[in-house]
């Protein structure tokens, strides 16, 4: 009997494997076609060429792999299942002893080594590509404006700009870029430094750049001089709506970043916000594809048995809609009416775990 359920682990396993790769291929190839056809619109501005949206393309595909995953697996599990259900193996196995929840496991265990080795790709390549390709983005909305690892860089006329990273953060009721560990170079005619000013961040008021906590030093014929003070005006044309759209999205940063973030925001006496639910977001990204994959399996042992692909693929689709839209709901409900954000990210999954204990004992 242990020999027949070992063989039985590895043909669940093997077929749901086979779905969910097949699954996963074709929704980051749609995912990642849409944004290209989108890219294409942007040849010519500042130099971006079809070289460059290729190469943002394939920079950002571990990210969109990472983003497809729950539910391609969710999906691939649903249909590895109904494929069994359809040619009466997974009757067979009933009738071998195995209960529904000891065949949803084995489905559920491939899927979680698999989703282990996503959770490494969204924490590892995943940011690094966006970093790359954020950098392609950046130079083709602004020719005068950069992104490398050390931060944005900028040319304001005679000057140029470097901050370490910048923050997208609500103010007024407004979205607005904090930029933060800002240094000023400001050069003569003939290319030399006259004043480098160093900030902690620099934050644009809706007129003009703020910078805090400045130390200015300026290089004569008679030497140095360093001035501090708390704040100054910083006289700069750089556009923070175009910095606005540069700011990589909370949700594609790794949770060190995120993490990072919220502490430095925190310090400040702000509110985290939309890091704080992208860092939970992240923190339990493979519990919740588990558990969604695993209350989607009781599709499999009944009415699907006389279904066909399109039947099942549906209902894998609508599930997986119906998870994304209570997920997105909870979580902005959450943010308005102040539930932390581990809450908030907890409380679908919960509601899903509760279901689904209810079907496996009911009928299990």
């Amino acid at each position: 009997m242990a020999l027949t359920i070992k063989r039985a682990d590895r043909l669940i396993g093997m077929t749901v494997l086979g779905t969910l790769l097949l699954v996963w291929l074709v929704l980051t190839g749609f995912d990642a076609l849409t944004q290209f056809v989108r890219q294409l619109g942007n040849i010519g501005k500042n130099g971006f060429t079809l070289y460059d949206a290729i190469a943002y393309i394939m920079l950002t595909v571990p990210r969109r792999l990472y983003q497809m995953f729950s539910n391609a697996a969710l999906i691939g599990g649903l249909l590895g299942l109904g494929s069994l259900a359809a040619t009466g193996e997974l009757t067979a196995l009933r009738a071998a002893g195995m209960s529904k929840l000891r065949i949803a496991a084995s489905a559920a265990g491939v899927i979680a080594i698999l989703t282990l080795a996503v959770v490494v790709m969204g924490e590892t390549a995943g940011p690094y590509g966006d970093q790359h390709a954020q950098a392609i983005q950046v130079r083709m909305r602004s020719s005068n404006l950069g992104a490398t690892a050390s931060g944005l860089w900028a040319r304001d006329g005679g000057k140029i700009i470097n901050a370490k990273s910048a923050i997208a953060l609500q103010q007024d009721d407004r979205t607005t870029v904090k930029l933060v560990d800002v240094r000023v170079y400001t050069f003569t005619d003939d290319g030399q430094v006259k004043e480098f000013s160093h900030g902690d961040s620099a934050i644009h008021d809706g007129n003009r750049w703020v910078m805090s906590n400045v130390r200015t030093t300026t290089l004569d014929d008679k030497g140095t001089h360093a001035t501090q003070s708390a704040t100054q005006t910083w006289a700069s044309h750089l556009n923070p709506h175009v910095l606005e759209q540069s700011v990589i999205h909370p949700e594609y940063l790794s949770m060190a970043d995120l993490r990072r973030n919220m502490r430095y925001l925190e310090a400040n006496g702000q509110n985290p916000g939309a890091y704080a639910v992208a860092f939970w977001g992240r923190a339990l990204f493979a519990v919740n594809t588990l558990i969604l994959v695993l209350c989607a399996m009781p599709f499999a042992f009944g009415s699907l048995r006389s279904g066909g692909f399109g039947k099942r693929l549906f209902l894998g689709v609508i599930m997986a809609i119906g998870w994304y839209f209570l997920q997105g709901a909870m979580v902005n409900f959450g943010t308005v009416y102040g539930m932390p954000p581990l809450l908030a990210n907890l409380l679908p999954t919960s509601l899903l775990v509760v279901g689904a204990l209810t079907y496996f004992r009911r009928f299990g």
